[in-house]
């Protein structure tokens, strides 16, 4: 029988595969390429791994990633909702390492949507199910179309501007300038962001994501075991998770999301406020994220994102660092980004960022969203 304990649980390495054009590799070789390299980073070998949490490559990512790495787990997880996934598997991990079900998990992503020129993800499949088949008559474009909504919606309601997101923009590309490995590193002005073409108004293709290929793997134990291993271990000092809707018909507010659950719970567990947080990654795949995440996770008030943004406080030297790496907007997005949020905020915290390093970085609050704001999943990361 599985022993419960409230034992902390640590990320003990991180690592990213090949990023930006990979055209010789699938999705499956850029995540055992992260793997075996985020393992080296801690110091251990695969056939120490015994969980394999994945999602995307198949229908049967887990088993797939398994047999490329030669292993056979003891613990696995494909839980698939978007880009909040691996924020959900690192909680899923602390879980099972604490309940004796695994001690070494692997975390592990991979993706070439770029090569493939395609949106569609591997491991999706369409049901046709939900409410969603009411929404594909209008035609709209999956999914830009709903977070230009949204846009749209916090507009209206606080009377921010075109300007004013675009300053999203602009920060994530100071910080990508900064990032040797960052796709995007040419410097961006909110002009230039205005001047990009049209999209799904208000949003403008410079308010989007990049399109990448690229893979990414985390290595999460108990804290004890990390503090023996190559590298200084990042606690997970908190985590949370939820879904509000499906459907985009059925989101119950397009302002205030699951966030603002997920948020408070991971930091109320971490035992921390938002004003101890150092350092912020949320899910940018469009400039609206990052503006009602900050509000949603409690970091200003409705409304007042917008103009924190303009002042420059998310970017370099700025007092909210948010996606210091240049985020999905300049740094890289291989179809979901949840787990490059995980990978940079261990990095800050191990004062290995170079130029972008955020002076005496302790703590780190990690913040993904998968479909339309559908799933919201915190953590909360810690140096003690």
């Amino acid at each position: 029988m599985a022993v419960v304990n409230n034992k902390p649980c640590a990320i003990a390495g991180v690592a990213e595969s090949d990023l930006g054009t990979v055209p010789d590799r699938t999705a499956t070789d850029l995540a055992v390429q992260a793997s075996l390299a985020a393992l080296d980073d801690a110091g251990l070998k695969v056939s120490q791994v015994d969980a394999v949490f994945t999602c995307n490559l198949s229908r049967f990512s887990a088993i797939q990633l398994s047999e490329h790495l030669g292993i056979q787990p003891r613990y696995l997880d494909s839980t698939l909702v978007g880009g909040a996934s691996f924020e959900m598997h690192l909680a899923h991990a602390c879980a099972a390492i604490q309940a004796g079900l695994c001690e070494v998990a692997l975390i592990a992503y991979g993706s070439v949507q770029r090569s493939k020129r395609a949106r569609k993800l591997e491991g999706f499949v369409e049901s046709g199910t939900s409410a969603a088949q009411y929404e594909t008559v209008y035609a709209p474009l999956y999914p830009l179309s709903f977070y230009a909504m949204v846009a749209q919606r916090y507009m209206h309601d606080y009377g921010a501007t075109p300007e004013q997101l675009a300053n999203v923009a602009v920060s994530a590309r100071q910080w990508a300038v900064l990032n040797p490995k960052a796709f995007k590193r040419e410097p961006l002005t909110v002009a230039e962001v205005l001047a990009s073409p049209m999209v799904s108004s208000p949003l403008h293709a410079l308010d989007c994501c990049l399109v990448t290929d690229g893979g990414g793997a985390v290595i999460v134990t108990s804290l004890e075991r990390a503090k023996t291993l190559a590298r200084r271990p990042v606690q997970v000092l908190g985590y949370a998770e939820t879904t509000t809707h499906d459907a985009m018909s059925q989101v119950p507010d397009l302002l205030h999301h699951g966030s603002a659950v997920t948020g408070a719970r991971a930091l109320g567990m971490a035992g921390v406020t938002t004003k101890e947080i150092d350092v912020i990654q949320i899910y940018d795949a469009f400039t609206i994220n990052v503006l009602v995440g900050l509000e949603n996770l409690g970091f200003c008030q409705p409304g007042e994102a917008a103009a924190l943004v303009a002042d420059g406080r998310i970017g370099p030297g700025g007092s909210l660092p948010v996606n210091t790496q240049g985020g999905g907007l300049s740094y890289c997005h291989p179809g979901m980004f949840g787990i490059f949020l995980l990978i940079e905020a261990v990095r800050q915290l191990r004062g290995e960022c170079g130029e972008r390093q955020v002076p005496k970085a302790e703590t780190a609050l990690c913040h993904a969203t998968g479909g339309i704001f559908s799933a919201h999943a915190s953590v909360v990361l810690g140096v003690r």
